[in-house]
C-alpha cells in the first residue's frame, strides 16, 4: 500500500518535545497533535514553541533553502538508504550534507542542526513519507 504524501505544514517539531508530530485540531488552550512515533495525543499549549516543518529552511552560502528540498535533496543522495542516526560520528553526518546539500553555510548550519534534520529525515522516511505535499503545485490546481 502507497503512503499518502506528507503535508509538511501539518508535520510539527516542538520545542521541548522529542520527535515529531502531525498537527490534529485547534484547541481553547493550543494546538493537538499526535506523535509520528506511536499516534500518542498531546496537547501542546498556545504559548509553546510550535514550528511547522514547511517553516524551516536551511541556510547556503547564497540563500536560504526550505527544508522539503533539503529532504529531496538527502532522499536522491541516499536512494532507498535511511540517513545516518543522530549519533553516527560527525564526519558520517557532515559528509551527507555536502553531497545533499555542497553550499551548505558551514557558519550557520551546526552539527546540532544536521542531527536534528537526519533524525526528522528518518522518522518521516519509517512512520509517513518522504513524497512530499508542494504548497505552490497544490494552490495552482486548486485556482
Amino acid at each position: 500500500m502507497a503512503k499518502e504524501k506528507t503535508d509538511l505544514s501539518k508535520i510539527l517539531a516542538v520545542s521541548g518535545y522529542p520527535g515529531l508530530y502531525r498537527f490534529v485540531a485547534q484547541s481553547r488552550t493550543g494546538a493537538i497533535a499526535e506523535s509520528l512515533a506511536d499516534g500518542h495525543r498531546v496537547n501542546f499549549p498556545a504559548n509553546g514553541k510550535i514550528t511547522t516543518l514547511e517553516d524551516i529552511s536551511i541556510y547556503t552560502d547564497d540563500a536560504e533553502v526550505k527544508l522539503r528540498e533539503v529532504f529531496e535533496k538527502m532522499k536522491k543522495a541516499l536512494a532507498t538508504a535511511s540517513a545516518p542516526g543522530a549519533k553516527a560520528p560527525e564526519n558520517e553526518i557532515r559528509a551527507l550534507f555536502e553531497k545533499a546539500l555542497p553550499d551548505y553555510d558551514r557558519d550557520r548550519f551546526y552539527l546540532s542542526h544536521m542531527k536534528k534534520v537526519v533524525t526528522w529525515y528518518n522518522e518521516l522516511k519509517e512512520k509517513a513519507s518522504l513524497d512530499f505535499v508542494d504548497p505552490e503545485k497544490e494552490e495552482k490546481a486548486a485556482e
